[in-house]
């Protein structure tokens, strides 16, 4: 099967899974189209600007639903748990979850780099897609399969330690007067498309910890939540 047809069956599967069927599949295949796909063709789409509508209305969707289930939680709860639920990382793992990393449209060199992979290009593909679902149903017709794509994410128990570790440090170094946690990266390693990134983390009178991620942001994350389970006692 070549390339052309195998990204074709992805693009029906996906639609399976996302339990909709495009009526407008030039809107479909420009939320599914990467900027590096068309690369000197003015007149062509990309999805850069869907990613920007459908990250808004993804957090509409997603603080209305949290406003509705947690009817007694402040708003920093609220906000912790929306900037999870919404992040580049849930995006990329519901993307994953209706196989979109296939239906995306790229040159063949960065598939053969791994760029269906990768979490922003998923991230930002399933940001564009939702998009393109409000643009076709509305609303009230996107907001179903929002919530059925993400109800996984939202039955999740919540664990700021988990969910928000690097504000969660900061805030028990403040009360125990300990100094602002400190994060230095130590190394990059990687192809540039694949990079590996390791931080130590240390804080006042602590011992430092060192993790690694995909991104400098992650890194630091894992740093920060490592320590707190070093705090916990956990292993």
């Amino acid at each position: 099967m070549s390339a052309e047809n195998r990204r074709a069956k992805a693009v029906l599967e996906m639609q399976v899974r996302l339990g909709h069927t495009f009526a407008d599949k030039a809107l479909l295949e420009r939320a599914l189209t990467h900027a590096s796909a068309i690369a000197g063709s003015p007149r062509a789409a990309d999805n850069e600007s869907l990613e920007f509508l459908g990250d808004r209305v993804l957090g509409l969707v997603i603080a209305e639903e949290l406003t509705r289930r947690q009817t007694g939680a402040d708003v920093g709860e609220l906000s912790t748990r929306l900037h999870r639920l919404v992040s580049g990382e849930a995006c990329a793992r519901t993307a994953h979850t209706v196989g979109l990393g296939e239906a995306i449209r790229l040159p063949a060199g960065e598939t053969r780099r791994g760029a269906r992979q990768q979490r922003r290009i998923l991230g930002d593909a399933c940001e564009a897609v939702i998009a393109a679902l409000y643009l076709e149903l509305g609303l009230e017709g996107a907001r179903p399969i929002i919530l059925a794509l993400w109800e996984p994410l939202l039955a999740e128990p919540h664990d700021r330690a988990t969910s928000d570790p690097k504000t969660e440090l900061q805030e028990w170094a403040a009360a125990a007067g300990r100094g602002a946690p400190a994060y230095r990266m130590i190394e990059r390693s990687g192809p540039a498309h694949l990079p590996r990134f390791t931080v130590e983390l240390a804080v006042a009178g602590e011992i430092s910890v060192c993790a690694s991620g995909g991104s400098l942001r992650v890194a630091e994350k894992a740093a920060a939540l490592a320590l707190l389970r070093r705090l916990r006692g956990a292993p």
